[in-house]
């Protein structure tokens, strides 16, 4: 009960409904008690004494109570589903709110299927519940009272003889209810684990029948749901066993009154219409205690929908804004003014026709323009950072160290398991580190709010995640206010423009639940550009190009590179020919960094870079001319020979000193003799 008074709080707005449906019940209850008695004195006078006229007043006012009582219990019931129905609504949005704002951390505590049935059945458990409470807590206790009341008045005797078995109800009742207590805690556990399972199954339907799994799928839910049912078998015996014993207890105490009652008809004076009120009166007694020992069903029902639903409100989330936060610099704005600084230098250069005013203009223009590129500060720093979850005490990460400056890219590249997804789930502070301190733009992510922090990130995850809607819908999650041309731009730049312009209605189009609608490849792309259309300052791609073909993975890394050539770039990669021209690989090892470096660099001082190459180098040098020539199309940086040696169809210049064919300005050919538009990465050159 008392974590049912923790949840009173939310029939509060709806205090005035609670009060009118407890008014109009109580009048109910005064024309059901009056009932008895009308009908006593209709037979008494009435039926016995022949008045008919009698027998027709009696009749009509006893009508007119029905209806009465009819129209209180109709208002009754309106206002009880209003106050309940609120109260649910009220629940649910607090519930969601809570859940929304939950860190990783209580994500993978709780799991995703038990906060569905927490927000949904618990909550409609616990509406069910304060509708009939809200009826019983004032029927039944005015009931009980008052025919007891009543039944005193007329015979104390008699009503001894009944009011005897009362005691033995409750009894009974109680013993029955702590029964049922655990068995329904183990039964909302169970009802739990179905879901868990049902959800997995729905969501994994094309992998099961892809193995063939249909059998062993259905084999694990049938041995769930056999467990739910042993669970629900059980607290349905329980309650077998109340209803019936209670209805015995009933029908002992009619037959003891009739007995009884008989000879008080005999010998003190007791009227028919007198008992036929007492049997009355001793049905709406039991009635009131069937109302309260069903009470003792639905309140331990009740009481676990209250607790699983309290202990996701009490959740003190792990990760939460400091009380003293501070906020980012304003970076952009200093971009902004560099651009226009090396805007007003250009032109003046141009105008200025003394050549040595030239040289000075340029100068100022290309240090403005290194500074904008890569500032003093690192965009994301990461200082003797050890991580490890929650429910571990082995760390995922020990002793992370590196830096990223805007205009800068990074690849963190390792074995399955090695932490790469950890480490990068710590800058937009999805987790919080075990120690260490984790920077953006100089700040630590602890001292600002997460809003404020996630704002600067655009942040692609390893799995494609659509919701149901349109393309546009989904793009805008990223960017609100996106007008339909930026949302065309980001999907220009992240090669998913053609696909999305074949689609009947365009940006329009629907994407059905978690993109079921459309390739792997395609989501993959929709969820690039959804980072890309908010233009942040900090791009994070977790594996993300794995998805696609090599030319259209070289396409898109050449547009990035054109388009977000400000912003600090950290990728996460499992192919090395998607990085092996990015300045600054870190390579991941059981949560360590054992390198840093280039790819010339890492080859000869790191091991574990140089056997994940080795050991990808067959597949690279049998894709090498289709690889090569498709990257080449976009870029040069990207399409280069993975294993070291030239396997482009020529070379412009004549040389081939990393893989890549480079003239001497910087532009080189494909493997199908194409010109690329640019190479302007200045480590793929060096």
């Amino acid at each position: 009960m008392q974590k049912m008074k923790k949840l009173a709080k939310y029939l509060l707005p709806y205090r005035f409904a609670v009060a009118a449906a407890v008014f109009l019940i109580f009048l109910q209850c005064l024309t059901q008690l009056l009932l008895p008695d009308l009908m006593a004195r209709m037979v008494d006078v009435g039926i016995i004494e022949g008045d008919i006229d009698y027998i027709y007043t009696m009749g009509v006012y006893m009508l007119i109570i029905t209806v009465f009582s009819m129209i209180f219990s109709i208002a009754a019931n309106y206002f009880t589903s209003k106050a309940s129905a609120g109260f649910a609504k009220l629940l649910r949005k607090d519930l969601f709110d809570k859940v929304d704002y939950f860190s990783l951390e209580e994500f993978d505590r709780f799991g995703t299927s038990t906060l569905v049935t927490r927000t949904t059945n618990d909550v409609s458990q616990l509406q069910n519940v304060i509708m009939m409470m809200l009826r019983v807590v004032v029927v039944a206790p005015l009931t009980f009272l008052g025919s007891i009341l009543l039944m005193l008045n007329k015979d104390v005797t008699l009503s001894l003889v009944v009011l005897a078995v009362v005691p033995l109800l409750a009894i009974f009742v109680y013993f029955v209810s702590r029964k049922i207590i655990p068995s329904v805690q183990e039964m909302q556990n169970q009802l739990d684990k179905v879901s868990r399972i049902l959800r997995e199954r729905l969501t994994g339907v094309r992998v099961i029948r892809a193995f063939n799994k249909e059998e062993a799928a259905a084999k694990q839910y049938e041995a769930a749901n056999d467990d739910l049912t042993v669970v629900s078998l059980k607290v349905n015996r329980i309650v077998a066993i109340l209803f019936p014993g209670m209805l015995f207890l009933m029908n002992l105490a009619t037959i003891a009154l009739l007995w009884f009652g008989s000879f008080r008809i005999e010998t003190a004076g007791l009227t028919v219409g007198d008992m036929m009120a007492f049997i009355q009166y001793v049905t709406m007694i039991m009635m009131s205690v069937v109302m309260i020992s069903f009470i003792f069903v639905v309140i331990p029902r009740a009481k676990v929908s209250a607790d699983r639903i309290l202990e996701v409100l009490n959740t003190n989330e792990l990760i939460q804004d400091s009380e003293n936060t501070v906020l980012f610099e304003n970076k952009n704005q200093n971009k902004n003014e560099n651009k226009n600084i090396n805007e007003n230098i250009s032109e003046n250069a141009n105008e200025n026709t003394n050549e040595n005013a030239n040289e000075n203009a340029n100068e100022n223009a290309n240090e403005n323009a290194n500074e904008n590129i890569i500032s003093d500060i690192p965009a994301v720093e990461f200082k003797n950072v050890s991580f490890r979850y929650s429910d571990s005490d082995k760390m995922i990460l020990k002793d992370i160290s590196f830096s990223i400056h805007h205009g800068e890219t990074a690849a963190l590249i390792g074995g399955t398991g090695s932490g790469k997804t950890s480490l990068i789930s710590l800058v937009p502070r999805f987790y919080d580190v075990a120690d260490g301190i984790v920077y953006v733009d100089g700040t630590d992510v602890r001292d600002v709010k997460q809003s404020d922090l996630r704002q600067k990130i655009g942040f692609v995850p390893q799995t494609a995640v659509l919701f149901s809607g349109t393309v546009a819908e989904n793009i805008r999650y990223g960017k609100e206010d996106a007008t339909d041309a930026e949302i065309w731009k980001a999907l220009e730049i992240a090669q998913a423009a053609e696909f999305v312009e074949n689609m009947e209605e365009g940006i329009q189009s629907y994407i059905s639940q978690g993109g079921t609608n459309i390739s792997g490849g395609q989501k993959q792309r929709l969820t690039i550009a959804r980072a890309i259309v908010r233009r942040p300052e900090i791009y994070i791609f977790d594996d993300n190009f794995s998805a696609l073909d090599y030319k259209t993975d070289a396409d898109l890394r050449y547009a990035l590179k054109t388009e977000i050539k400000d912003a600090a770039v950290l990728i996460v990669a499992q192919r090395v020919a998607t990085i092996r021209n990015v300045s600054k690989i870190i390579v991941l090892d059981n949560g360590e960094i054992v390198g840093i470096g280039s790819d010339t660099e890492l080859m000869e001082t790191c091991s574990v870079y140089k056997e994940i190459v080795e050991s990808q180098s067959g597949s690279m040098t049998e894709n090498g001319a289709d690889g090569g020539s498709s990257a080449g199309e976009g870029d040069n940086t990207d399409g280069d020979n993975t294993d070291g040696s030239s396997t482009n169809g020529s070379s412009t210049d004549g040389s081939s000193t990393d893989g890549s064919s480079t003239d001497s300005d910087g532009n080189g050919s494909d493997g199908d003799g194409s010109a690329d538009n640019d190479n302007t990465d200045a480590e793929v050159t060096e």
